[in-house]
């Protein structure tokens, strides 16, 4: 009997599989690798100028990034949260300058004339979060695919944009504004904090709150939450609200940073922002992912921006390994879940 017990095999969930190490921890892996690599190839990469830029660039994609993975989290998914994005930092600039008819001025003069800060990134998020609302209400009201929805709104509110601004950029902000994008708090750039600060909350919503895990209930099984007595619509609709506050949020840290909001900001943002998430382990069959995943792959794809930039490697081809990336990070989850099926 002891030499039995002594051969008895090691229970399944004691035993640690390398294969669902190496899937959980590979976008970390693979940003370390990456890092590495640039490092040898280009010394001015691990300089603290460059990092600190890195960080600051991927600060407005980091914001919208938290926003999406609410969604991608549902199985849902946003098209047009760049569109949103290029309508939210003109009413910003617009309110904060007082109007269309001061829009090249600049100076305390035209500050005068307009609103505060404040009232400037409040009217961003609400254009952002109504937005959001209004795309969350046709897809759980109306029963119209996701991607249908936002696709429309990514024309809707573009065109909305450059209706709005007559095609023309809005510009000249007072310094309290500016900080918003341009400032520091010792060596750390301003929109860097708001990013953290952000993740860091999105992290413990969706980690160690109810809210939290009744989004992951939704996105894993619909129907199964539906039948365990959630408002999977009401959740559904919530999502595309966030996203859409990330939105405008991520507009006013915008407009502050470049000192000026046009009506093209924001395009292209969606390939990179759905990069970001998918790569950092968020499933687009929902149900899974982290918020710190989606920081890592938001990081990451900032990196290998900035490290083909350094090497000088054109932005047609950037585009062509981000949608390159996009497809195996797809592949790489469907291929991890077809393994644990198996094993």
């Amino acid at each position: 009997m002891a030499q039995v017990a002594a051969e008895a095999p090691v229970p399944k969930r004691q035993q640690i599989r390398p294969f669902n190490v190496v899937a959980r921890f590979a976008p970390v892996l693979f940003l370390v690798v990456l890092m590495i690599g640039f490092s040898i190839l280009e010394p001015r990469f691990l300089t603290p100028l460059n990092l600190f830029n890195v960080l600051r660039q991927v600060s407005i994609y980091g914001l919208l990034a938290i926003g999406m993975t609410f969604v991608i989290l549902t199985a849902g998914i946003d098209l047009s949260i760049g569109s949103i994005l290029a309508l939210a930092g003109l009413v910003a600039a617009v309110v904060a300058k007082g109007g269309l008819d001061n829009r090249f001025s600049v100076g305390d003069g035209s500050a005068a004339t307009g609103f505060g800060w404040e009232v400037a990134a409040l009217a961003a998020i609400g254009v952002g979060v109504a937005a959001g609302f209004v795309q969350g209400l046709a897809i759980t009201r109306f029963k119209v695919p996701p991607f249908v929805v936002t696709l429309g709104g990514m024309s809707a509110f573009r065109g909305a944009a450059l209706l709005f601004s007559g095609g023309g950029p809005v510009s000249g902000f007072d310094e309290a504004f500016v900080w918003w994008g341009q400032g520091k708090l010792g060596p750390v750039p301003v929109p860097v904090l708001i990013f953290v600060l952000f993740a860091i909350i999105a992290h413990i919503t969706l980690s160690y709150t109810r809210y939290g895990r009744q989004i992951y209930a939704v996105g894993g099984n619909p129907e199964a939450a539906r039948l365990a007595g959630l408002n999977v619509q009401k959740i559904i609709l919530s999502v595309y609200v966030i996203t859409g506050f990330f939105a405008g949020l991520g507009a006013f840290v915008l407009a502050a940073r470049l000192n000026s909001a046009e009506a093209v900001a924001g395009t292209g943002f969606e390939l990179t922002v759905i990069a970001s998430v998918v790569i950092g382990g968020t499933s687009l069959f929902g149900g899974t992912g982290t918020i710190f995943g989606t920081v890592i792959g938001t990081v990451l794809i900032g990196v290998l921006l900035n490290g083909l930039v350094l090497l000088d490697v054109s932005a047609y081809v950037q585009q062509i390994i981000i949608g390159m990336i996009i497809v195996l990070a797809v592949a790489f989850d469907t291929f991890v879940k077809s393994r644990r099926r198996i094993l």
